[in-house]
């Protein structure tokens, strides 16, 4: 996986549990299909590297980021919020702040559950734009999409609904393909997940090519 396209990179900050699973499946598809890099600490398993120094790395390669904080509900096991990912949106805002000419370029969208809901518990960012997606993958691959295309004002991103489209499709196709590509579709991998998600989108532009 190139990861060295700054301009291409977006950086993924959500919860990464079974509960947000579908929601971060759609979010990267919707990135992929619009032509970008999906980028998140899952992509390198390395034991050998400290998860905070993984964090720095990666948000410095990404010009692009989408922020999840709509996760707040208290760990039924020691009765605690998960601060993981307010942290790490601090991360990229100060990078944008602080680093040189090209990190001062970085754009992000900061997603919720509802409109104004982040204000009871992170008000420092109340004057910025929050999209609020209501734990819904069609919402979330729409707001995705009408933020990546305002961000990098390119016009040949395809409308919120075809992506949402092209989604469907490939939930649909993707047991099919894993069995063909020697995966298994209840087992894939962050890595695995993209490199599906990839192939699947390069038959379907061949598919277009033939039709043109």
């Amino acid at each position: 996986m190139p990861i060295s396209d700054y301009n291409n990179n977006v950086f993924i900050n959500c919860p990464f549990d079974e509960k947000y699973k579908e929601l971060f499946d759609s979010i990267v598809f919707g990135i992929f299909d619009c032509g970008f890099i999906a980028r998140c600490t899952w992509e390198e398993p390395d034991a050998s590297q400290i998860r905070i120094e993984k964090i720095y790395n990666i948000v410095s390669e990404c010009k692009y980021g989408i922020h999840d904080i709509s996760r707040t509900e208290l760990d039924s096991v020691n009765n605690l919020p998960r601060f993981n990912m307010p942290f790490e949106l601090g991360i990229f805002l100060t990078t944008k702040k602080f680093g040189d000419e090209k990190q001062q370029k970085k754009k992000c969208l900061i997603l919720d559950k509802s409109p104004y809901r982040y204000q009871l518990f992170i008000s420092d960012i109340s004057d910025q734009d929050i999209e609020a997606h209501e734990d819904k993958p069609a919402i979330v691959v729409l707001k995705v999409r009408d933020w990546l295309r305002a961000a990098s004002k390119r016009s040949n991103i395809p409308s919120g609904s075809v992506i949402w489209g092209h989604y469907k499709n490939f939930i649909d196709e993707l047991p099919s393909m894993c069995s063909e590509l020697n995966l298994n579709s209840k087992e894939l991998i962050f890595s695995d997940y993209i490199y599906v998600v990839t192939v699947w989108l390069k038959i379907q532009n061949k598919k277009k090519e033939i039709l043109l």
